[in-house]
């Protein structure tokens, strides 16, 4: 086994149990270093502290897999690991729907699997655990008999691990044009063009979050993609619910998701511009009982994090200014870089140059089904508030 020293002075993010070691923590490596092979990791006075694989043309030169000398990396590892994975999902009630492994909250980093009912799908965003990816695959053959499976690694990041993007089947082809219920509607599912994994679960919880508010009301949804948020506006009881994207695709989809739910009628969307259009609509005068705001990641690198915070102060202000007095503003982020903290305190400075008052009603994370760990800032990333403006 390739043996990997740690140098003296390392982050104590490593030693509070976080997966990753970065290249810039590495001082020896005794053995093949080849990228992808599985590695024990030792601080540099020799005591182990994990197992993992390595690959040091990534930033992140050894994401950690194990910390238990005992545990022998391979095939078995990785169904005792889904199988533990599944098993957490049940307990919390995710059974039909839900996400499968969160990477490092389920430590299987830089693994994602996502779980529609019968179909799966899956990402393997570093190199070391692309090459399991073999063993992935049986063991969701073994633990769910699945109808299919497909990879969605058409991701930039794994360009960064030395990977090319690719997307295709794990399983004998299937239509990947799935459909799922999600909180007694149903959805159309594009696994094999829609974005990320097909489809947001984490915003399942979140979902059933308006469902008193929107109830006769007039509803804004901004950033709406396919409209699951609009869909389930008109699901419980909005008197007209508005939907806007910058993707006519997104759009189409969003119509078909009405249609299927009966509320066609009742849910319209417009392929616009939605910056824009919050900008010119507020400026307008226009009014609505609640308006919704689900903008993708405003950016991944910390070097562009005050662009991000203007963007989602300028975003939410607009949106406030678009609310009757009395009414609601339900907002997202999922920047992981921005944390909650500093999402709230953005929030409430587009308030004050709002010149509302805002009464908060919830603000959750993602759901249940993507767990957080304290201090892995990598896994709490998604902010859902909703709150009254006054």
């Amino acid at each position: 086994m390739t043996k990997v020293y740690l140098k003296k002075k390392i982050s104590r993010r490593v030693e509070n149990g976080h997966p990753w070691i970065f290249g810039n923590e590495v001082g020896t490596v005794e053995g093949d270093s080849a990228g992808g092979s599985i590695v024990d990791v030792y601080t540099h006075d020799k005591k182990l502290l994990g197992r993992g694989y390595i690959n040091l043309q990534s930033q992140i030169a050894v994401r950690l897999l194990t910390r238990d000398k005992a545990e022998t990396i391979d095939d078995a590892f990785f169904y005792s690991r889904l199988k533990e994975a599944w098993t957490y999902r049940q307990k919390l009630g995710y059974t039909e729907n839900c996400r499968l492994v969160f990477g490092e909250a389920d430590y299987l980093p830089a693994l994602i699997i996502d779980k529609f009912n019968d179909y799966f799908v899956l990402q393997t965003l570093a190199l070391g655990m692309d090459r399991w990816k073999p063993a992935i695959v049986d063991a969701l053959q073994r633990i769910f008999q699945p109808k299919g499976i497909y990879e969605r690694n058409d991701v930039p990041v794994r360009e960064l691990e030395g990977l090319p993007q690719q997307k295709g089947f794990l399983s004998a082809p299937f239509d990947t044009q799935i459909i799922i219920q999600e909180n007694g509607l149903r959805l159309h599912v594009d696994l094999e063009n829609g974005q990320k994994t097909g489809y947001f679960l984490d915003q399942h919880d979140n979902r059933r979050a308006i469902r008193h508010i929107v109830k006769d009301g007039d509803v804004l949804g901004a950033f709406c993609y396919t409209g699951s948020f609009e869909t389930h506006a008109g699901f419980y009881g909005a008197r007209s619910v508005l939907g806007l994207d910058i993707s006519e695709n997104a759009v189409a989809q969003a119509r078909r998701n009405a249609e299927l739910n009966g509320l066609g009628e009742v849910c319209r969307y417009e392929a616009v511009n939605a910056f824009d259009a919050l900008k010119q609509w507020s400026k307008d005068g226009r009014q609505y009982d609640v308006v919704m705001l689900d903008p993708p990641a405003f950016t991944k690198s910390r070097e562009t994090i005050q662009k991000a915070i203007t963007g989602y102060k300028e975003i939410n202000l607009r949106g406030m200014k678009l609310v009757k007095k009395g009414g609601f503003l339900v907002t997202s982020s999922c920047t992981n870089l921005v944390q909650p903290e500093l999402f709230l305190e953005t929030i409430h400075l587009a308030a004050k140059d709002a010149r509302r008052r805002l009464r908060q009603v919830t603000f959750q994370a993602q759901a249940s089904d993507h767990p957080i760990i304290d201090g892995w800032e990598n896994t709490n990333y998604l902010k859902f508030l909703i709150v009254q403006v006054l």
